[in-house]
């Protein structure tokens, strides 16, 4: 945690919200904005779920409401309001005037936070493509001569030019440049991923909504060591990592950056390149936090997100949900999960199983499922090895499963029953001809 010398900017969040909607949600939404607001380093003086009847297009409340809140803000004494909902920029500029505080709506919160945790240059340049994309329209709000005209010096004439519109033309050109060098980040990201592709190893990615726990699963499960804190957003940038199942099957397993509800669409084009690696899965582990009281909606939202990528079970993805932070949860819910995972339905729609990223309990079933998935389209082959070629029985070892291995005592043969994947089962057939008895279809378990 970074040390401060000064006290941090004391903050008021609010959730506007419908009348007769559904309270927990809103809730939940309103708890999260406080935990973005902190992950920021604002300290929150207040926070209230805010009905909302009609919008106005100039100031998002109506002016009862504007003036009321403002008698709240400087009572508080806040230097910063948080609004839990998108503003139009005329809406920002205007709710600023009349509170005489900075305003912050949800888009700008979350690049906020990006812009604190990009670590990489290409996490870097995507939260700043990401933010100047929000910002061009704020240019306004930003800056108070930009609608001056830029004079010329003696008796040269000036442009003509307003310098809103050259802030404008200099924002295009800085866009323009950032997607450039993010079309070169693709490229070279794209070359690895053939590379990896070439091994060939199928690839499983972790999904899901923020602080779910997907990056202390993959440490769990990959033995890397990347930053898993309780906070929001902690994990930007993908890592990849090999992980050898208990068949001895290897896969390529990834850690992506979470999800949130109204993720803006300025950060879903820019870490498009990034999440190509949700698309290119072949199994997807959508990691959900059981404990979180409003789940359900966060399950939607990440669905949402993964329609929006072109992504998820609607396009041909195997889905995988771990129910995680079952350690959170008393014995009688945690039972009930159990329950649950084993019902017809569930296996029917997206396989399940309760999960402890913190504990490890369950981590053995879910990678047992990640098995059956990746198993599907499988070779089963029917072998006869001579002993005089050992070095295909340990390929088979390393590359397979062998199911059954019986030697011949009076030949010398030895006999084997052995699964690989479409490519391995060519790469061996090419690498050692004339051994198959038989080939038929396995049908996953």
């Amino acid at each position: 945690m970074i040390e401060r010398e000064t006290p941090a900017d004391t903050a008021l969040v609010i959730h506007p919200a419908t009348p007769g909607g559904d309270d927990t949600r809103a809730q939940a939404r309103l708890d999260e904005a406080c935990g973005l607001a902190e992950a920021l380093g604002l300290e929150v003086s207040s926070s209230r779920i805010e009905p909302v009847r009609k919008l106005e297009p100039g100031t998002y409340f109506g002016s009862g409401k504007v003036e009321t809140l403002r008698a709240e803000i400087e009572a508080l004494e806040v230097k910063a309001v948080i609004l839990d909902t998108a503003l139009s920029p005329v809406q920002q500029r205007n709710l600023e005037k009349a509170w005489k505080a900075k305003v912050i709506d949800r888009t700008g919160l979350i690049l906020e936070i990006f812009g604190e945790r990009a670590r990489t240059r290409e996490g870097r340049l995507q939260v700043e493509l990401a933010r100047l994309t929000y910002e061009r329209s704020r240019l306004v709000r930003t800056w108070t001569h930009l609608e001056r005209q830029r004079g010329g010096r003696g008796f040269l004439a000036g442009p003509g030019e307003t310098q809103i519109e050259t802030d404008r033309r200099l924002l295009a050109g800085r866009m323009a440049k950032l997607r450039r060098e993010l079309e070169e980040v693709k490229r070279t990201r794209k070359l690895h991923r053939k590379q990896r592709q070439a091994a060939p190893w199928p690839s499983v990615a972790l999904v899901g909504y923020t602080n779910a726990g997907k990056s202390t699963l993959f440490n769990l499960l990959t033995r890397a060591q990347v930053l898993a804190k309780d906070m929001p957003f902690a994990t930007l940038d993908p890592t990849v990592r090999g992980v050898k199942l208990a068949s001895g099957r290897r896969v390529l397993m990834s850690d992506t950056v979470g999800f949130i509800t109204d993720l803006p669409t300025e950060l879903i084009a820019a870490f498009r390149a990034t999440l190509e690696e949700v698309r290119e899965a072949d199994v997807l582990i959508h990691v959900r936090d059981l404990s979180d009281p409003d789940h359900e909606g966060r399950k939607a939202d990440v669905e949402d997100v993964l329609s929006a990528l072109d992504a998820g079970a609607d396009h041909g993805q195997v889905v995988i949900e771990a129910w995680n932070k079952i350690d959170l949860l008393d014995e009688e819910s945690r039972e009930d999960l159990v329950w649950r995972a084993k019902l017809p339905g569930a296996k029917a729609g997206h396989p399940a199983v309760p999960v402890s990223a913190v504990t490890g309990e369950g981590v053995g079933a879910l990678l047992r499922l990640v098995e059956q998935a990746l198993g599907r389209d499988d070779h089963t082959l029917r072998l006869k090895v001579p002993p005089q070629q050992p070095e295909a029985l340990a390929w088979l070892h390393e590359n397979g499963t062998v199911t059954t291995e019986r030697a011949d005592p009076e030949t010398g043969l030895i006999y084997v029953v052995a699964r690989l994947n479409e490519a391995d089962a060519g790469r061996f057939r090419t690498r050692f001809p004339g051994m198959e008895m038989g080939a038929e279809r396995a049908v996953a378990e």
